[in-house]
Order: C-alpha cells, then structure tokens, then sequence
C-alpha cells in the first residue's frame, strides 16, 4: 500500500556549516527521491490538499505526472495555477496548507508536496526555453501592477495569459518585492531561483519597469487618467514596520526587521564582495516569534552574532513555520520564552548595551484564540546585547492611499478591498499584503490571482456595450 511508503527524507546543509554560510539550507530532491515520494500519493478522488492550497494548485495531477517520469506534464500542471512553483515549494507553510490537509497525515506523515512542487520548478528553471509557447494574443486592453512581489506577480501573469497587456511597476532596482529584500538568501538564493522565476513572468509577455515610486514618480490617478491604463492593480506589499513604543527605542542599534533583512538581502551582505552599511554588533536580540523574527535572528547568526530570540509566549504560541524553528535551533540560536522587552537600555553616547525584560505568564485567550500574556511582578532583568531587531509585524505604506482620491482604508493603513480585490475606487484592484497586512507569500498570490478574474470580468463589462 501507498500509505505504508515512509516519507521521503530531504538532504540538508550541516547545522554547523550551514551556520556560517548564506547557501541554501534544504537541498531538495534528486529525480529518484522525488519518484519514490510522488509515489505515496492516494490520488485521492476528492483532493483536501487542494482545497487548501490558496492558488488552486492541481496536486494529485502534477504528482501522478511526476510519478510517470513526465516532468514536462507536471510542470505544466503546475503552470496553470502558480507562476512561482520553485518559489513555492521552498516558503510555503505548506505543513498548515496542503500537506496539513493531506489524508495520509492522519495517521502517518503527509506526502512532501512542497518539496516535489520545488522538484519540478527547478526541472523547469533547467530547461531550454526553445519550446514556450508564444505570449498569448493581446486583447488590447492594457492593466497597471503596482508592486512586483508575489501578488503583483501572481495577478500580473493571470492576466497576460487572458491576452492583457501588463505592465509591473516596482519601487526598488530590483523586481521581485518580498521575495528578493524579505526571505533570506539561505531560505531562497536570489539569483538561482527568484530571478529566474520572474524571467518566465517576462516571457509570457509581462513588462517590468523599476525604480518607480507610485505615489510620487506617478500616481494611480495618472495611470488611469492619463496613460491610459483600464484598471490598476495594487499589491505593494507592506513594507512599515511597527515598534513597541517604549523607551530607548531610538537609540543607535535598534532597527526593524524590514530594515536590516533589507540591507542582508537587497544590500547583499552576505555576499563578501558587497560592503554593505549593515550593523550587527557582538550580540543580537531579535523581538517577535513568526517567519520575519527567524529570517532576522538566523541572519545575525550568519553575520558573526551571537543571537537570541526574545518571545513574549511560551514556545507553543510560536506563529513561525515549525520548521524554521527547527533550523534556527540547530544553528545554535537562543530562545528567551515569555519575556518581554520594557526598555531599551543604552551606553552614555547614544548605542544600545541591552534590553530591559519582565518575565511573563499566559493568561485567559485573547480573540485569536491565544492565551494572552501577563507581565509576572518584580520579574525585570536585564540582557546584554548591542543591536536589538523589532520583527513585530508590518502595515502598508501610507504613501498609496494618500495620493489616490478616493481609495479607503481600515484603521491599520491597510487598503479596504472586498472579497474579489475591488477597492472603493473604481477601476482599482488590491489585493496580499497591501490588504490584509504581513501574510504568506502564497495567500499573496492567491489574492492576486482572484483579483486577475476580477478585473477580468471589470474591463469586459466597461467595453461590453
């Protein structure tokens, strides 16, 4: 029986290596790993793993495919849902998504989709390009991304494949949005896979243009109004981060995650030919408990410091992929539980010495569902460090909303959009980040591919009569 094939183990870097180096952590699959793995797939008739998957990925056909030894069929499986399978396959929470989903993970351990989908996004990344089919025909109507991470992305090939012409606009010099200055080159190596990826966008006919401030350099009024655009769609990501607001955050060596993964990744800090104006210090401590905290700590360590986690929850209440804990233990990063920060203590000139902490307990659970934290009495003490990262979460740029007339938002700055990406103002489209707040790469595209039909169906209806 299927079931009873134990799951396909995966070729990892050595921690202790590893540790030291921006290479890339997981190794993946060969073609005989992958095989074997694809073969402990049930084909089940009513598929959970795709119910689960955010862009609708056709797992048990790609996998059947794989396991034929048509790799070519299964790529284009994969094609017709997610433009960003190697991408995928690498930082998809895929263990709470497909793979939570799946049947044998009931009673055993789940197939490996995310890394058979990464399997065959490398096999396509290897392949001539002699035999891609022709961009598909233009309708004539032309679309303004705004954004080029995974929801422009996403949105910006739905719609070249409906005969659209699209045309990204990215702020930054290089395409790409989170996935190039957000996840860490030893999570997703930047030139190998991500920029590879974004040539296929290119191929089906997508043009990108860089160093473009929308808001400033133009406006969406000005896309829409002016240069003829029939609808703008807004997945500008959510790039401000948030502090805690308590003393001594303005000292020399407090930064935001955003920030300092920006220098490590866009900035290229890990590589020794870039001298990159990046501050790490002798020791790092890193405020916050999901992916964005690990991406940072696990960076420091990299970078030569000694790093920790400082965690106001008890380990349980971890929102970072188990996975990426795992890593992070591994490579040898300490992990402060119940702890809070209260104060951010510094030297005489002005640079962080080390954050004032209170130990905490869980309280009754919050409206999430998880126990709140409680501050013990008379628990303060002190780490010593000389860089403290705040990883708590990000909000959408105000810059957007502020220039467009008539585009609302909600109380956290995020763009008010319904269930299709359709914002207040009409014509316009949003959708991941910019919307919901800091999420996960693929619950980015899948909403840009929703607002692809969206705006589908909105250009169709304008030109009807």
């Amino acid at each position: 029986m299927a079931n009873k094939i134990p799951r396909v183990p995966v070729r990892e870097q050595d921690p202790a290596r590893r540790a030291t180096n921006f290479e890339e952590v997981c190794y993946g699959y060969d073609l005989d790993e992958a095989t074997r793995e694809a073969s402990r797939c049930l084909n089940c008739k009513n598929p959970r793993c795709v119910a689960a998957c955010p862009v609708g990925v056709k797992i048990p056909e790609f996998i059947e495919a794989l396991h034929r030894g048509d790799l070519a069929g299964a790529s284009a499986v994969i094609a017709r849902d997610s433009s960003l399978p190697s991408v995928c396959g690498r930082v998809c929470p895929q263990e709470t998504q497909c793979e939570g989903s799946c049947i044998l993970g009931i009673k055993g351990e789940p197939v490996a989709i995310g890394k058979l989908e990464r399997f065959v996004g490398d096999w396509k990344l290897a392949q001539p390009h002699a035999a891609d089919p022709a961009p598909a025909p233009r309708n004539g109507r032309r679309v303004a991304v705004i954004g080029s991470g995974p929801a422009g992305l996403a949105c910006a090939s739905d719609l070249a494949k409906m005969g659209y012409g699209v045309k990204i606009f990215e702020a930054l010099h290089k395409v790409g949005g989170v996935l190039v200055y957000g996840i860490p080159e030893f999570r997703l190596p930047k030139e190998k896979i991500v920029a590879r990826e974004i040539d296929e966008v290119r191929r089906l006919g997508v043009e990108i243009e860089t160093d473009v401030i929308v808001g400033r350099t133009v406006t969406v009024d000005s896309l829409l109004d002016e240069e003829g655009y029939d609808a703008v769609f807004i997945g500008s990501g959510a790039g401000l981060p948030r502090f805690m607001g308590i003393p001594g955050e303005n000292l020399n060596g407090v930064v935001s995650a955003n920030e300092f993964l920006t220098r490590a990744n866009l900035m290229r800090a890990y590589d020794e030919e870039y001298d990159t104006p990046i501050y790490v210090g002798k020791r790092v401590a890193v405020v916050g408990g999901g992916n964005v905290a690990m991406d940072a700590v696990r960076t420091a360590c990299r970078l030569g410091a000694e790093a920790t986690i400082v965690y106001r929850r008890s380990e349980a209440e971890l929102p970072a992929r188990a996975e990426e804990v795992h890593h992070a233990k591994e490579e040898g990063i300490r992990f402060r539980m119940l702890t809070n920060p209260v104060e951010v203590l510094g030297t005489d000139d002005g640079w962080v010495r080390g954050v004032r902490c209170v130990e905490m307990e869980l309280g009754e659970p919050d409206a999430s569902g998880r126990r709140s934290p409680v501050a013990k009495a008379g628990s303060e003490f002190d780490i010593e460090c000389d860089v403290v990262i705040m990883a708590l979460g990000t909000s959408p740029n105000p810059l957007l909303a502020a220039t467009t007339s008539g585009l609302e938002t909600d109380r956290r700055g995020c763009i008010t959009a319904d269930a299709a990406g359709a914002t207040s103002r009409e014509g316009v489209f949003a959708g991941g980040d910019a919307v919901t707040g800091a999420a996960t790469v693929i619950l980015a595209m899948g909403a840009g591919r929703t607002a692809a039909k969206a705006i589908d169906a909105y250009v169709r209806g304008k030109f009807a009569e």
